[in-house]
């Protein structure tokens, strides 16, 4: 089955509105050439509404790096799937490795975003992947299959369609060490195998981007993997011209 690449820019917690919307002038000039291939653009919460309003009349989706799973209540400093819907927000990253790992989260409380993110709308991108104390063990493809089975474990067939997965190698993520091509697709192919055990067919639909450290000189050789249905870009993906190469390796030949 053929499956649209999908390549996502997650700026985490840089650039200003200024920076967002320059960004976007050299990043509509190169959209006829892009066309084969699906783009988003996860900046800080309070760019969204500003780089939603500056790609209006573009395909390019605009996400938002979290959400909280409740629609409203007392949580300080949280931000609903709403309110995001309401900025111009379509899409939302759930259980990225820094929430993970850095603050904290747990796959149960992953679990509980991705349901909220499909409540409200919005098409998550559900982040995975293993530590480097977890992979040297051989425990990699385990861990993976633990956060899969917790995420996904309400999910009905038609509903789980409709998420992104991301492979995060969380070894590879801003340190300059990149999984293998053969190392990604390794991952990818045990995942889809999973949603394969779990969904049938509804697996070939789902896409499966890679994340870690990626760049306009390895972008190449991991999309050509056939289980690598595009990419989630961190620092890369700050320069308009650098995710523009990105996106360009994943335009079909």
């Amino acid at each position: 089955m053929s499956r649209r690449s999908l390549i996502a820019a997650n700026w985490k917690m840089n650039h200003t509105v200024a920076k967002a919307t320059e960004f976007v002038v050299p990043l509509r000039a190169a959209l006829p050439r892009l066309t084969p291939v699906d783009l988003a653009i996860f900046p800080s919460f309070f760019c969204v509404h500003a780089l939603a309003e500056a790609l209006k009349g573009t395909s390019v989706a605009v996400g938002a790096q979290d959400l909280h799973w409740e629609t409203s209540g007392a949580f300080t400093g949280e931000v609903s799937g709403e309110m995001l819907k309401d900025a111009g927000a379509t899409m939302v990253l759930v259980g990225h490795s820094e929430r993970r790992h850095v603050m904290g989260e747990s796959n149960e409380i992953v679990a509980r975003k991705l349901s909220a993110a499909l409540r409200d709308g919005l098409v998550p991108i559900l982040c995975v992947g293993e530590l480097l104390s977890e992979r040297d063990a051989g425990n990699e493809t385990t861990v993976v299959e633990k956060q899969l089975e917790t995420a996904f474990h309400t999910l009905a067939a038609a509903v789980a369609a409709g998420v992104v997965i991301a492979y995060e190698p969380v070894w590879a993520i801003g340190t300059g060490r990149t999984a293998s091509p053969h190392d990604a697709e390794a991952m990818h192919g045990s995942v889809r195998a999973w949603l394969h055990g779990r969904y049938g067919d509804v697996a070939d639909e789902i896409r499966i981007l890679y994340g870690g450290s990626v760049k306009p000189d390895n972008a190449a050789g991991l999309i050509a993997e056939r289980n690598v249905d595009g990419f989630l870009i961190g620092g890369a993906s700050l320069d308009p011209a650098s995710y523009i190469a990105i996106a360009g390796a994943a335009v079909p030949r």
